[in-house]
């Protein structure tokens, strides 16, 4: 069977976020069958994908090297564009069936549009140990699913070196598990994106990770709301590849847009347990 690695919220190859996306099952194979691929494909995010009667509608899992994902942004947008672009899925729109319930993709000109579930965060208080982990000052602390430390600049981001085995010790409260960190700052003016960010994953198995979809849930929500703006283009500073989404928020929901470029396909040789 085939799979292909695809680079997702990609302006060009090589950028973005890579995920390997396997060709649809019948059923579902065994779960240590899907982790050992993703640990042996050693990307952030293999995309699982299942048949339905529906030709629209997928059964969609996501496996990092370490574990299953709830939920993961750059690679069901890698499914869509693999069943759009590979496999010649002729809908309007794709659902998937996943453990954060159904999202939907549908095209958008050269991009993709995928409808996600909010998650605007709450303030808290900085944990302690946070930012000696990430080597740099916290401005302020939110929490959703991970946690995101406000910086003061766009360099501080870009610079950033973490101690990824004190970021997974952290504790980030009762929502936000330890180990998942956003580092954010509103851009300088001028640039065409006006917030940059980078993602630390070690509990995932991530230590950095290119670019993330889920985080966007967070972030689209809590910097609409600070610079007054319904619709935001972010950049995510992953050194030498970055990743670029446009982002709405449409109260409960996030709109993320960004395009898909396969750049390997192959083929599996190993029978699915």
């Amino acid at each position: 069977m085939r799979q292909w690695t695809i680079d997702a919220f990609a302006s060009a190859p090589f950028k973005g976020n890579p995920a390997c996306v396997v060709e649809p099952f019948d059923r579902w194979p065994s779960d240590a069958w899907m982790q050992a691929l993703a640990a042996e494909n050693n990307q952030a995010e293999t995309a699982f994908l299942l048949k339905t009667a529906d030709p629209a509608r997928f059964g969609l899992r996501w496996f990092t090297p370490a574990i299953e994902a709830p939920l993961c942004g750059h690679a069901t947008l890698a499914a869509a564009h693999a069943l759009f672009a590979e496999l010649d899925v002729e809908v309007g729109e794709l659902a998937f069936d996943t453990l954060s319930g159904e999202l939907r993709v549908k095209r958008d000109g050269e991009r993709l549009e995928m409808d996600f579930p909010a998650d605007p965060p709450r303030r808290v208080e900085t944990p302690e140990g946070l930012a000696e982990a990430l080597g740099a000052d916290v401005v302020e602390t939110w929490a959703g699913a991970y946690l995101v430390a406000v910086m003061r600049d766009e360099a501080t981001v870009r610079g950033l070196k973490p101690d990824f085995g004190a970021l997974n010790r952290l504790d980030g409260g009762a929502s936000a598990g330890p180990g998942q960190v956003v580092a954010v700052a509103t851009a300088d003016p001028g640039l065409p994106y006006a917030v940059v960010s980078r993602f630390f994953a070690p509990a995932f198995g991530i230590p950095e990770d290119p670019t993330t979809g889920s985080a966007h849930c967070i972030l689209m929500p809590l910097y609409g709301d600070k610079l007054g703006k319904p619709a935001l283009e972010f950049h995510q500073a992953y050194p030498g590849r970055g990743g670029d989404l446009s982002c709405e928020s449409r109260g409960a929901r996030v709109i993320l847009r960004g395009r898909g470029l396969t750049v390997v396909e192959s083929r599996l040789r190993v029978e699915p347990a």
